[in-house]
């Protein structure tokens, strides 16, 4: 099948998702979920393996076995590609990430130990300030509030330093090429972006 977007009734499920989060409301739309919302996001995945690789779709049902939020269902359509990567689809739109959302001990170690070194942390400090001029933003799942233990709380990548992971991230703006082929080229040109990221993360830690 080829991809050719989402229709406005992919959003408009996701709308009515977040007011009545129930089996109730999942089983009578269900429908609309397979073929609204996966089935173009399967069609999208198909057609960007062959660049960014296989990817996988998660589940729609949420694990609530120790959250305090029972509800049953996610309210977004995501996968991540194997070489790094991912997309959603919510009832805000479309949206994009990469880089390592949370990082292991080690991982993190070796992390800041790239940032703080001279030629590996202002290449850093290049490609976040490239992913910035196009308008996306760098961020992480944590943040620490001051420097990590062992390190100069004036270091001039302080800020790099205090996160616990590092990603890109870009939430489209709601725009008439969501619900056609356009669709994919938007998503296509921020993983490439990205791909300097990817590459800086993958040699360093």
């Amino acid at each position: 099948m080829t991809f050719r977007g989402w229709p406005a009734e992919a959003l408009e499920f996701y709308d009515g998702l977040e007011a009545d989060n129930s089996k109730t409301y999942w089983t009578a739309h269900k429908r609309t979920y397979e073929e609204q919302v996966r089935g173009p996001m399967s069609e999208l995945l198909a057609e960007l393996e062959p660049e960014f690789g296989p990817a996988k779709i998660f589940r729609p049902y949420r694990d609530v076995r120790f959250s305090a939020d029972k509800s049953p269902y996610k309210t977004s359509c995501a996968a991540s590609f194997e070489r790094g990567g991912y997309v959603q689809l919510t009832a805000e739109g479309l949206a994009a990430g990469a880089g390592a959302y949370m990082m292991d001990s080690p991982r993190l170690a070796r992390f800041r130990q790239a940032v703080a070194a001279d030629a590996s942390g202002r290449e850093l400090d290049a490609i976040v300030a490239d992913l910035a001029a196009r308008g996306w933003s760098v961020t992480s799942h944590q943040q620490l509030k001051t420097v990590p233990r062992g390190y100069d709380k004036e270091h001039p990548r302080a800020g790099l330093l205090r996160h616990k992971g590092l990603i890109a991230w870009h939430q489209f703006p709601l725009k008439p090429w969501l619900g056609t082929a356009k669709a994919r080229g938007h998503v296509e040109t921020f993983l490439r972006g990205c791909r300097p990221l990817q590459e800086w993360l993958a040699a360093h830690t």
